[in-house]
């Protein structure tokens, strides 16, 4: 054998050894790299620590696991983990491994057509969430993940640049919505999928979190694939108050779950957050507020307006402009007022903020009725607002100044075919209508109008119950009586064709710590297999019936309790009583 030959094998072969454990060693110090470089990646959206290794292993051997609540798409809110977003696709992507749920598997209902709503504004086809699916193998062909260690919550503004959809549409149901889930806390991360750029009043979703809310063109920064390592998808429709009219006229929605009590809970929280402490007790007997509009939908005689007030109530006066002011000075005005003022508009979205006792006065333009358009009535009327409400309609055609050649969406209607122009000119009233680009109601909404002071003044008269006045008003109980107790029958028969019911019960249990000032009972009787039932209002805990009651006959009788006329207990167990 060769010496030499098999030295220099050897050497070649040490060699190569070095060379490949060098090249291994660069290859791992390269991965470490990128790894560290996707950490702070991850980390600049907090300081939560992440281990990216681990992260990164948990989503390959678990993948996305998903569990919802609600039974359709118009309630359901899903709590995810490791749901990732891909800018490239802009797709969300759930990966798929031997240890991923997915709650509810809906198999193709899923696309009935949607997973969830991502917006509170309800079966809205813009904003439908679901999601790709690919197996978790998958990711080794694709870009690295950058991994998000905040608890998001993942939705849609509706129209972030109008204050009404603002409130009505996105702060109430997010706030609602973090009180649902206990980590959806202060320091959870709003994500916004709707495409928006922030608008005029992005500080307003400040207030919600300690984090700087992401909008969706500030994901593909972070990367191309962003995965979330626990969010919730969806927002509650329970503060919701009001349809738009998609499908059918604009109106309060047809089951009103939200009361003032909880919006007064939010608005205490916004002010809270927005360092504004509502004024407790009025100089005098308040003051009122009038809005003013500068571009559009004007109150031509604004001076005479606000001097009329002023000497009608023999008040201070005072306006506020969305365009002038800041919004947390006008809201620090209006908590403290005893009357708000406004042409019809988002801007009335800040009569929440007034005090109990408050009136909120809407004005409408040229033919606009006031029952068709009720947004800000829905809301002062909710119990436990609180609030007086009044509409006022200009039904003079002189006093109104039009704007035909303005741009379609500020109310022109040159447009328009000459004689469908001709026909809104001289209509008395906007027809019932559906959302959203109605050109007669455009070109009506945006009139500028000269209030009639005299029928203005008669309406206040006519329909505030009484002066406003914070210092004397009362907050009115809204607490529901509990189930009548030990409810019983006794029966006797007096005649082939006469029969007696007596029915008895004791007060509810929370009856007795209650300062109620009137209670009554309802009691239905029901024959047994008849359709039909009688209802009775008693003011006693024991009564008994005579009138068509039958021998040898089984009825069934349900006994409740009522606070003051409108506050209902549960039924108390049925009781089958036989004559």
């Amino acid at each position: 054998m060769n010496l030499p030959a098999v030295l220099n094998g050897l050497l070649v072969s040490v060699v190569a050894a070095l060379l490949w454990k060098y090249v291994r060693l660069i290859e791992h110090s390269s991965q470490l790299e990128e790894e560290l470089q996707l950490t702070r990646q991850s980390q600049e959206f907090s300081q939560v620590h992440i281990d990216y290794h681990a992260a990164l292993l948990a989503l390959q051997e678990h993948g996305t696991r998903m569990v919802c609540t609600g039974k359709m798409h118009t309630d359901r809110i899903c709590r995810f983990d490791y749901l990732c977003y891909c800018s490239e696709a802009d797709e969300f992507v759930f990966f798929h491994s031997n240890a991923s749920v997915m709650l509810p598997n809906l198999g193709p209902r899923r696309f009935q057509p949607a997973l969830l709503d991502l917006s509170s504004v309800e079966d809205h086809n813009t904003q439908y969430f679901n999601f790709l699916e690919l197996p978790a193998a998958a990711l080794k062909f694709m870009p690295k993940p950058v991994f998000v260690p905040d608890v998001t919550l993942i939705l849609n503004r509706f129209n972030p640049d109008n204050l009404m959809h603002i409130f009505h549409d996105d702060l109430l149901p997010i706030y609602y919505t973090m009180k649902q889930y206990s980590d959806l806390d202060d320091e959870a991360r709003l994500v916004f999928m709707e495409g928006w750029s922030e608008g005029a009043y992005f500080d307003l979703y400040r207030l919600l979190s300690t984090k700087q809310p992401l909008l969706k063109e500030q994901l593909k920064t972070f990367g191309k694939l962003m995965c979330f390592t626990k969010s919730y998808v969806g927002l509650s429709k329970m503060t919701t108050w009001y349809q738009y009219g998609f499908v059918q006229p604009q109106g309060p929605k047809a089951n009103v779950l939200v009361s003032g009590n909880e919006i007064r809970q939010f608005t205490s929280f916004l002010m809270q957050r927005l360092n504004i402490t509502r004024v407790e007790k009025m100089e005098d007997d308040g003051y009122i507020v009038v809005f003013k509009r500068s571009s559009n939908r004007l109150i031509l005689n604004e001076a005479e307006l606000i001097l009329a007030l002023a000497q009608e109530f023999q008040m201070r006066t005072v306006t506020v402009s969305l365009e002038e002011q800041s919004f947390d000075s006008i809201i620090q005005i209006i908590s403290g007022a005893s009357m708000l003022v406004s042409m019809h508009g988002a801007q009335m979205i800040t009569s929440m903020f007034l005090p109990r006792g408050a009136a909120v006065v809407e004005l409408f333009p040229y033919a606009v009725n006031p029952e068709q358009y009720t947004p800000y009535k829905t809301l002062a009327s909710l119990p436990g607002m609180d609030l007086q409400y009044v509409a006022w309609r200009n039904t003079i055609k002189e006093n109104t100044v039009t704007f035909p050649d303005r741009p379609w969406d500020q109310g022109g209607i040159i447009h328009l075919e000459k004689e469908e122009q001709e026909r809104i000119l001289a209509s008395k009233e906007v027809p019932r209508h559906l959302c959203c680009r109605n050109p007669e109601w455009l070109f009506r909404i945006y009139q500028d109008t000269t209030v009639n002071i005299a029928s203005f003044l008669d309406i206040l008269r006519e329909t505030l119950n009484t002066k406003p006045n914070l210092k004397k008003y009362k907050v009115a109980s809204t607490v529901h009586p509990g189930r009548v107790r030990e409810p019983k029958c006794q029966t006797s028969v007096q005649a082939t064709k006469e029969a007696k019911l007596s029915v008895s019960w004791q007060i509810p249990w929370n009856l007795k710590y209650l300062k109620v000032k009137e209670v009554k009972y309802e009691v239905w009787i029901q024959e047994q297999g008849e359709n039909t039932y009688m209802p009775y209002i008693l003011p006693h805990q024991n009564y008994t019936f005579t009138e068509n009651i039958k021998p040898f006959t089984t009825y069934l009788v349900w006994v409740r309790c009522i606070f003051n006329k409108n506050l209902l207990g549960p039924f108390a167990d049925v009781l089958i009583c036989k004559t």
